[in-house]
């Protein structure tokens, strides 16, 4: 019996080695070795919560929306205190060189979104959040301690704004984790939070800067940011993260630095035009609040203003991002082109208005149509160049919308400095956008000639392919006949 055990299959005896597991071990000393690239386990499809934590994730990123653009947007508050602490009216540039400081902010955070891209593909969307939190809330510590306005351009117009770039960005890639059929409705939400904040910060800065002084009112922004580092560590990522090879890492790079996008004409001119029209944007958010001290007097109520903006840009995104849905193809464009015609003359508007209700009335038509600007870039980025690339076209076109962030302010500031009011500055800031506009109208009449190239293509290769198949049968018939005959 013992002879049989081992004389047995799979007995001591038995040296013919199983050919599955001789099979199995082979496989997997190649793929240790790299000579057969690791077979991952075929992708379970992934079901959204819809909910659940979820909702936490959309209250930490509306606050990051909030905090970091109410400030952004109440900077004209700033600004005048600004002025008061580092300048001197002696100082025939001194609008110029303090309005480089918010501009600096304002356009840094657009300027970095090409790099944060990258690190959020690379270290996750908490990771970014919080070390971007982190920073920002150093920058803005460290701002409230300079009493220099040189320094003051790194430690807030640097350090601060590439610190919220960094927080801002990942808040709303993490959202796609948790949400699919609810993301409109939840992007929704949480980009109303930077309208919310401008709504009620420019009035807590308004007391806290007369009460106890820009410094300390930059240490209760802290605040904010501290918060914002905490809402980071709600960011749990849900997606099934791919296996990496060296195949995987070529796909990475190429989609990193993706050149597909540039190869649409459509959104050539979206990503040039759209900057073209911002040179005069970010002029009223630096400059209106000095603006009105000066036409009206100090004593104004010039934060309703801003509150205003803050209101009807909430409604602007609700209104115009229904109106969107309804809207087919790149026909949103003209959306965006009514926009900008009315923003660039609500701007040379500022000016002329002698009474501050005219003044109001700009501004909620002003804050209208940003909401319409902003709320349809993600589905115009779509329609250009497709789902699988429009996080790589939204993130280079808000790159090249930091130049004209930075450079617009400080134009203005000189303006100021040189003629002594900020007429021309603003007549002038409406000019931009009225061009960008005009530029944009190519883009449907583009687009619809490259659809029409694409169908006439289609049809010629139509025609090829029946003109190929008849020669084919032409030569198989021609055959047959010679073989019959011989």
């Amino acid at each position: 019996m013992m002879t049989e055990d081992k004389s047995g299959p799979g007995g001591p005896e038995d040296l013919s080695p199983d050919p599955s597991c001789e099979d199995r071990t082979t496989e997997e000393d190649k793929q240790q070795n790299g000579e057969l690239p690791v077979k991952a386990a075929p992708p379970e499809e992934f079901v959204h919560p819809e909910g659940g934590w979820g909702w936490v994730v959309m209250l930490a990123s509306m606050w990051c929306n909030g905090s970091v653009f109410g400030i952004q947007n109440s900077f004209g508050l700033i600004f005048q205190c600004l002025l008061r602490e580092f300048g001197s009216e002696d100082d025939p540039d001194l609008r110029f060189k303090t309005s480089w400081v918010g501009s600096l902010s304002m356009g840094m955070i657009f300027f970095c979104s090409p790099i944060v891209s990258i690190f959020t593909d690379i270290l996750g969307c908490r990771v970014t959040a919080v070390g971007g939190a982190a920073v920002g809330l150093v920058g803005l510590l460290a701002s409230s301690f300079v009493k220099s306005l040189g320094v003051m351009y790194f430690t807030y117009g640097i350090v601060f704004s590439c610190g919220c770039s960094f927080a801002y960005q990942p808040s709303l890639v993490i959202l796609g984790h948790y949400f699919k059929k609810r993301l409109g409705l939840v992007n929704g939400i949480v980009t109303a939070g930077s309208s919310i904040f401008t709504i009620t910060l420019p009035y807590i800065l308004s007391g806290l800067l007369k009460k106890i002084g820009l410094q300390h009112t930059l240490r209760v922004l802290c605040i904010l940011m501290f918060i914002l580092v905490l809402a980071g560590f709600t960011y749990k990522p849900l997606l099934p993260i791919k296996p990496t090879s060296s195949r995987d890492g070529k796909l990475r790079m190429s989609r990193i630095f993706n050149r597909n996008i540039w190869k649409s004409v459509g959104y050539r001119i979206w990503a040039f035009g759209i900057p073209a029209a911002l040179y005069g944007y970010f002029v009223p958010y630096v400059h209106l609040m000095q603006h009105v001290e000066e036409r009206f007097g100090k004593d104004s109520n010039k934060e309703v203003l801003l509150t205003c903006i803050g209101i009807t840009s909430c409604l602007g995104r609700f209104i115009f991002g229904s109106v969107a849905d309804f809207v087919k193809g790149v026909n949103k464009v003209f959306l965006q082109v009514a926009s900008f015609f009315v923003i660039g003359f609500m701007s040379t508007m500022i000016p002329v208005c002698q009474m501050f209700g005219g003044l109001i009335a700009v501004c909620l038509l002003m804050g209208l149509f940003d909401g319409c600007f902003i709320c349809i870039m993600a589905p115009i980025a779509f329609e250009l160049v497709g789902a699988n690339d429009v996080s790589q076209a939204i993130g280079f076109l808000l790159g090249l919308m930091s130049v004209p962030m930075v450079v617009g302010p400080p134009i203005a500031g000189f303006l100021r400095d040189k003629l002594g009011s900020y007429d021309l500055a603003f007549y002038l800031a409406g000019i931009p956008p009225v061009f960008g506009g005009i530029l944009l109208c190519l883009i449907p009449w583009v687009e619809a000639r490259r659809r029409r190239k694409e169908v006439t293509l289609g049809k010629e290769q139509g025609v090829d392919q029946k003109m190929i198949g008849n020669e084919k049968d032409q030569e198989e018939a021609r055959t047959k006949v010679g073989h019959s005959v011989l």
